[in-house]
């Protein structure tokens, strides 16, 4: 008898768009819901009268959950497939967008994104491993197609909220529990098609006859240096996504709408950066991407402390274009350290980003508390610089 991987050949080398395209849209979905939370922070403050710690403790609460619970879930699943698995997140998402609405205390707040970051956690490496198995050998667009529906959901957060939220109150936030409804029943019909193709899930065997095999050390040298490049970007980012808004609060007494428009215009490039990252990796190699993506935001980063509200305009284009362009290359590039366990990998780096973005919150908070929200933007200003780290990784790929 034959086994499905025989009986389908053709089919497991065929990239399928619709596949990943829906993906994306259900990343759109997820990460709307997530990037709400950091952008009503201006409200929360001042309905609850937190200080910037506190701020920093929502981030982590999401942040710590999405963090710790991903690449356990990524190993749970790469030997215990759940086709369902997804939609089951978003359940968790849709009652924590809810919760967030409806609390009256500080700590349902941090309830509330404790959710919605483990709805991120079974969501990220579940869908990325989908979006794998559909790929056709294609993993960097693969990938990127995946996250450009994140991060467009990401930069749609605080356009909505600006829209939305601000105006009406937290209540409103409610509304956006349909997004999540959506969701679940578009992932219930997407892990119909993961038992009907899974097929496409390779063997460990299979995946490692692809790529030359690498000592355990420069795997490990290799796999440190890529967490570290991810701390700076995701530290980055996360000064960004958390106090972006307070700085040009501060320091052009804008409106919190005012201010979450220059925050969208940031999110929006790196969505775009995104989508470019992954093809390009594909085409000239993920290690030269890494190295761009990283250390070539950095005179962009360094001057924006010090710019006039036009340029600070023009310059977060630039380094949301340049440094999210990063993540597809240094996803992919580690799966293919570790081939045969993208589930492992997708969740120990999307739990990464997580616990970067939560620490570094919470970090840069308090050092706000401490110095000013402009001084936090000065010292963050030097974290591409860690881009240098790239020339140390291995050239594992092979010439086509």
């Amino acid at each position: 008898m034959k086994t499905p991987t025989e009986t389908h050949p053709q089919q497991s080398h065929q990239t399928v768009i619709v596949v990943l395209l829906t993906l994306s849209f259900c990343h759109l979905l997820n990460d709307v819901t997530q990037s709400l939370v950091p952008a009503i922070y201006p409200l929360l403050k001042g309905s609850f009268h937190l200080t910037f710690f506190q701020i920093g403790l929502i981030t982590l609460a999401s942040q710590f959950t999405g963090s710790v619970l991903q690449p356990f879930i990524g190993l749970y699943t790469d030997r215990y497939p759940k086709p369902f698995a997804l939609a089951a997140g978003m359940v968790l998402s849709f009652s924590g967008i809810v919760l967030m609405a409806l609390a009256g205390h500080f700590y349902y707040v941090l309830l509330a994104a404790g959710l919605i970051g483990a709805g991120a956690a079974i969501f990220h490496p579940e869908a990325s491993r989908i979006a794998h198995m559909a790929s056709g050998g294609n993993h960097g667009l693969a990938q990127s197609l995946f996250q450009v529906g994140g991060n467009m959901g990401t930069s749609l957060g605080p356009l909505f909220a600006a829209l939305f939220i601000v105006p009406y109150g937290r209540p409103k936030l409610v509304w956006f529990g349909a997004f999540a409804f959506m969701g679940i029943i578009i992932l219930t019909r997407i892990g119909f098609w993961f038992i009907q193709n899974i097929h496409r899930l390779p063997s460990k065997a299979a995946a490692k006859s692809h790529y030359s095999r690498l000592p355990r050390a420069k795997i490990a040298m290799a796999l440190t240096i890529l967490i570290v490049l991810v701390f700076s970007k995701f530290f980055y980012m996360s000064s960004m996504i958390s106090y972006f808004t307070f700085f040009l609060i501060k320091k052009f007494h804008l409106s919190i709408p005012h201010a979450q428009y220059f925050l969208f215009l940031f999110l929006f490039a790196t969505a775009v950066g995104t989508i470019i990252g992954g093809p390009l990796g594909d085409r000239y190699g993920r290690k030269k991407i890494i190295w761009i993506s990283i250390l070539g935001a950095t005179p962009f980063s360094i001057f924006l402390p010090y710019a006039n509200l036009f340029w600070i305009g023009v310059l977060v284009v630039f380094i949301g274009l340049i440094i999210s362009s990063a993540f597809s290359a240094i996803l992919v590039y580690a799966q293919e350290l570790l081939p045969g366990n993208v589930g492992l990998i997708s969740g120990l780096f999307f739990g990464l980003a997580f616990g970067m973005a939560g620490l570094g919150s919470v970090l840069l908070g308090a050092l706000a508390d401490k110095t000013s929200i402009e001084f936090v933007f000065k010292v963050c200003a030097f974290l591409p610089f860690l881009g240098l780290l790239t020339g140390f990784l291995p050239n594992i790929e092979k010439k086509h």
